[in-house]
């Protein structure tokens, strides 16, 4: 589960729970302290759409926007592919796709409201629980790695040297990491 993939996910686990083997979780959070300062911007959006919405749509659609979404604040942005970031933009200033990003932005205050809830399948369900956290994602902070592990604390958090798109950055180390870690629940 990532980003807007998190919420959907914990809300697929904790309808069925018992067809749940195990999660693997990048840069979603469903802790309140796992959002950053970014997030002051949306929470206006939820209280006044009409008010924030130019906010929004330049912290979406921007070059700067996308561009910290794919490198965070790590430097040397030379050494990073801009077709990521630039494939994103151009994905999102597709016809009516800003309206469906907005829409979607604007309905995430309800993923808030259940967090309580997927905190609660994490502490009770005690499902295998792997995390993998890019530690310069400007959305979502690896405090929100670190308090899936208070609800289950056989999580295993692993925080690497990546943005908000980890696989991205490392897929080879992620792939690595998600097999060890079903392999080991096989052999368990």
């Amino acid at each position: 589960m990532q980003d807007y993939g998190g919420p959907v996910g914990f809300g697929m686990a904790t309808a069925r729970p018992e067809r749940i083997h195990s999660l693997v979780v990048q840069n979603a959070v469903i802790h309140e302290e796992g959002l950053t300062g970014l997030w002051d911007a949306r929470k206006a959006y939820w209280t006044n759409r009409d008010a924030h919405e130019a906010a929004i749509r330049e912290g979406m659609f921007s070059v700067p926007a996308g561009i910290a979404r794919h490198v965070g604040d790590r430097p040397h942005l030379e050494r990073y592919n801009p077709d990521l970031w630039m494939d994103e933009i151009l994905s999102l200033r597709r016809p009516g796709i800003d309206r469906i990003q907005l829409n979607l932005s604007f309905d995430y205050q309800n993923n808030l409201k259940r967090y309580p809830e997927w905190q609660s399948y994490l502490r009770t369900k005690r499902p295998p629980l792997l995390v993998l956290w890019g530690q310069h994602d400007p959305l979502f902070s690896v405090k929100g790695a670190w308090a899936m592990q208070r609800e289950q604390p056989k999580a295993i958090i692993n925080v690497l040297e990546a943005g908000h798109f980890a696989t991205y950055d490392v897929p080879s180390e992620i792939s690595k990491r998600v097999l060890s870690f079903h392999h080991d629940l096989e052999v368990a």
